[in-house]
């Protein structure tokens, strides 16, 4: 039997305040949180395109170091137009709810005519579509939303943390069993 004694719990302390703090930052910091994540999507495409090299050299394939490449040219094009990047995601998250929102709406009229629940997913398809509609003619609605929603995610992350901390700021044991 593994046993594993905790001692001491003040990191989720820590990274309780910090998240909530975080989470206050991005709410607060809307465009700063639109560069953040355009960013992100720019070293996602990087790590992309080099596991694609990577995969290409292993497998012999010049379409898998062509996505590679591509991936790469991509996420460096990103990285130098921060900007842009950012100033597009509302553009795709709108897009992302006219499309969601219209395959809603088909699905509810698709299952009303088995007899099934249908209302719950035409509200839902209506109001993504709306959603959709609002952010592209007021992109700084979905500047916001992400930051909101991520700002909202760090904070509870944070309290979570935080009751971590006062449930376990006591020693206690932990076992586990040899398999």
């Amino acid at each position: 039997m593994l046993v594993a004694k905790i001692k001491n719990a003040k990191w989720n302390l820590v990274a309780g305040i910090l998240m909530i703090l975080l989470g206050v930052f991005i709410w607060f910091n809307p465009l700063g949180t639109m560069m953040a994540v355009a960013a992100y999507i720019g070293i996602g495409f990087l790590l992309i395109g080099a596991f694609y090299i990577m995969s290409s050299t292993a497998i012999k394939s010049g379409w898998y170091l062509l996505v590679g490449i591509i991936n790469l040219l991509v996420g460096i094009i990103l990285l130098l137009n921060l900007g842009v990047t950012a100033a597009s995601l509302p553009v795709i998250l709108a897009l992302w709810c006219l499309f969601t929102g219209v395959v809603e709406l088909i699905g509810a009229w698709d299952i009303k005519k088995y007899g099934l629940p249908w209302a719950f997913s035409a509200i839902m398809g209506a109001i993504g579509v709306v959603v959709g509609f609002l952010i592209l003619a007021y992109p700084m609605i979905g500047a916001v939303t992400v930051s909101v929603v991520l700002g909202l995610y760090a904070i509870l992350f944070g309290i979570l943390q935080l009751i971590e901390y006062s449930v376990s700021k006591n020693s206690y044991t932990i076992y586990f069993e040899d398999k």
